[in-house]
């Protein structure tokens, strides 16, 4: 039988409807984060970098743009004839077929490829985090602690601790309470959803809540492995973390890059972040241009200015055009003559001359202002914008428009522009 000490389980497969269009034709791990990468990298590369060969990626949700993404593993050499990467999409059984319908339940439904491994202990991850951390270090904390279950918990402010699973542990970090996403927290220590079982453990525990509805690891699987008495400990994690859930924390963490000193460095030798890379030219920067602060993809040809931004692979950006404060992913076109401030552009979009992206007040979205908020303009990956549009803040486009879909060639500052067909 193969045996492996630690195998990974990757959960892959959620919608991110909070990324609003952005994952209309997607899984939130398939976003592009950074230029280069897509958000799932970092979770794949840590565990390659942690000397974890054997990974289960559990898609569901959009899963093409994931799929082709991972391959067969090649840019994180995880293409092993005994373990590597594996992509595990809901299966058709017997009896009771059904959708992944929780976290936990994800997982037990791939009880069989868990086993194939026989592994000692299961890494449980979610993909759509952006973090570096060596699982290594956590699994020597889960050995020393003889824990049963170990849980990657963070410091958070206490005020925001109530959008977390909170952990409430002792001295020696033992956790002797767990609260999903208490009104009153206890403490402000927050799980960040990584955890590490001893295979047993688990499998007791998924088998024990098969039945449950919606079977998740936070409400269900902990609490069950607590009140059953076994070993919770939480491992401490005190670097940089970001649940890129919502457009604003997705920019966020994009504009975090290009800081002077970036508080999450891409640049280190000894932690590389690997993704599949496209065989492109180099960049072309025009003599008449500037680009400062910003994140440059491979193949992107910039004729006009670019002021703190993050730009995709095969960008175009015409003459006479700033760029400031916008994420422009691959292979985006801009016109000449525009003004791009706080965006997000998604990828092969078109954009025609003399546009203005992010004009006028800010004014709250008319139909998600709880998803497009803070000021920004998003356009959906293959819309096409016209000449001589100006587009206020807060404003979602998605589509191919022409000049006739604008009254007075513009978008007030909070309006939704979807084309039939189209989901915001």
């Amino acid at each position: 039988m193969i045996k492996k000490e630690m195998i990974a389980m990757l959960l892959a497969g959620g919608q991110g409807s909070r990324l609003g269009v952005l994952t209309t034709r997607m899984a939130k791990p398939a976003v592009p984060f950074g230029g280069k990468y897509r958000i799932i990298d970092f979770p794949l590369s840590n565990c390659i970098n942690s000397g974890i060969d054997t990974v289960g990626v559990l898609t569901q949700y959009q899963p093409l743009r994931l799929n082709t993404h991972i391959g067969i593993g090649i840019p994180w050499d995880l293409d092993k004839n005994i373990g590597g990467v594996t992509v595990l999409p809901p299966f058709e059984r017997n009896v009771n077929s059904e959708w992944y319908t929780g976290t936990a339940n994800a997982i037990y439904q791939n009880i069989e490829y868990m086993e194939s491994y026989n592994p000692d202990y299961v890494l449980i991850l979610s993909g759509d985090h952006i973090y570096k951390m060596d699982y290594e270090v956590m699994l020597d904390f889960h050995r020393q602690c003889e824990a049963d279950v170990t849980i990657a918990a963070m410091p958070v402010p206490l005020e925001e601790a109530k959008r977390f699973g909170i952990v409430i542990t002792d001295e020696n970090k033992k956790i002797i309470d767990f609260e999903e996403k208490p009104e009153k927290p206890r403490s402000n220590l927050a799980s960040m959803g990584i955890y590490i079982f001893t295979w047993k453990s688990l499998k007791e525990a998924l088998i024990a809540n098969a039945e449950q509805s919606n079977l998740d690891f936070g409400k269900h699987v902990i609490p069950y492995c607590h009140e059953k008495g076994e070993r919770l400990f939480a491992y401490e994690y005190n670097g940089y973390w970001k649940d890129v859930g919502t457009l604003h924390s997705y920019w966020e963490a994009n504009m975090e890059l290009v800081d002077i000193i970036p508080e999450f460095n891409l640049y280190e030798e000894y932690w590389r972040i690997f993704t599949k890379s496209e065989t492109l030219p180099p960049q072309f920067i025009d003599g008449d241009t500037a680009v400062e602060k910003s994140i440059v993809g491979e193949g992107t040809s910039i004729y006009g200015k670019v002021y703190n931004s993050v730009i995709g692979r095969g960008v175009i950006i015409g003459k006479n055009t700033v760029v400031r404060d916008s994420i422009i992913m691959n292979d985006t076109s801009i016109g000449d003559n525009c003004t791009v401030e706080k965006a997000i552009i998604a990828e092969n979009v078109s954009i025609g001359s003399n546009v203005f992206l992010g004009a006028g007040e800010e004014v709250e979205n008319e139909s998600k202002p709880d998803i497009y908020n803070y000021g920004l303009v998003t356009v959906a990956e293959r819309s096409v914008i016209p000449d001589n549009i100006s587009i206020g803040k807060n404003t979602v486009l998605s589509g191919v428009f022409q000049s006739a879909d604008f009254e007075n060639n513009t978008v007030p500052s909070g309006k939704s522009l979807i084309k039939a067909g189209e989901t915001a």
